[in-house]
Order: C-alpha cells, then structure tokens, then sequence
C-alpha cells in the first residue's frame, strides 16, 4: 500500500512539474487518457528506482561534497538524476524530455517540493493500520 502511494505521489508531482516548469515534457506512449496515466506511473517507477539506486550510490560516494557545500550539491545531484530519468524513458521511445542541465534542476526542485507537500497531505493514508 505503501509503495502505492509512493508511487502515485511521484506521479502526480511530476505531472504538476510538466505544467510549472517549461523545458519539463513527457511524451506518452499512446494517444489517449489512459496511456498517459500510465506513463506518468511508468516515469515515476522509472524515478524510484534511479533514485533508489544510483541516487543512494551517489549521496554515499559525494558525502565529503554534501558537508562541503552544506547540502547545496544535493541540486545538482538531483537535477542529474532527473536527466538519467529522462535519458532512460526517452531510450523506451516515450516518456519525459528535458531541454537542459538547469531545467532539470529546476524541475528536479519543483518535483521535490510538490512531492513533500503531497506527503504531507496523503501522510494519514499510508499510516493506516
């Protein structure tokens, strides 16, 4: 249920994304209404899993950089992890399209901020006994 939740939260986060930030696109696969609700859940797996991965490889590698910087790397990190999301579902031949290094900075920001809140908010659900 959990992981549900999660997952739809990142969904929706990054469909708010496509409309605050320009330069964030995402392409669905099919015409239609459901093919493109499932490609913003096919995006957001694709995000949970870089973010799992390669993120957590990445802040465990960059930890001297986070002090350094007090966290300010964590941008930029997050930013180029939006890329390799985009990099990767564009490689599929759908899915979400970046047109530059600070526009997925930027949307790699927003995302995060709409996903906090809407954890915020959805926190009750995912508690439930």
């Amino acid at each position: 249920m959990r992981f549900l939740v999660k997952l739809i939260i990142n969904a929706l986060a990054l469909w708010f994304t496509t409309f605050i930030v320009t330069g964030v696109t995402v392409k669905p696969f099919a015409e239609g209404e459901f093919p493109t609700i499932l490609t913003y859940l096919l995006i957001a797996l694709i995000f949970g899993v870089v973010n799992a991965i390669v993120g957590t490889a990445i802040r465990i590698v960059a930890f001297p950089l986070y002090i350094l910087t007090l966290g300010l790397i964590s941008f930029i990190v997050n930013g180029l992890l939006l890329l390799l999301v985009a990099w990767i579902s564009s490689g599929m031949g759908f899915g979400l399209f970046i047109d530059g290094f600070w526009t997925g900075v930027l949307g790699a920001l927003v995302l995060a901020v709409i996903a906090w809140l809407m954890g915020l908010i959805l926190r009750p659900l995912v508690r439930r006994p």
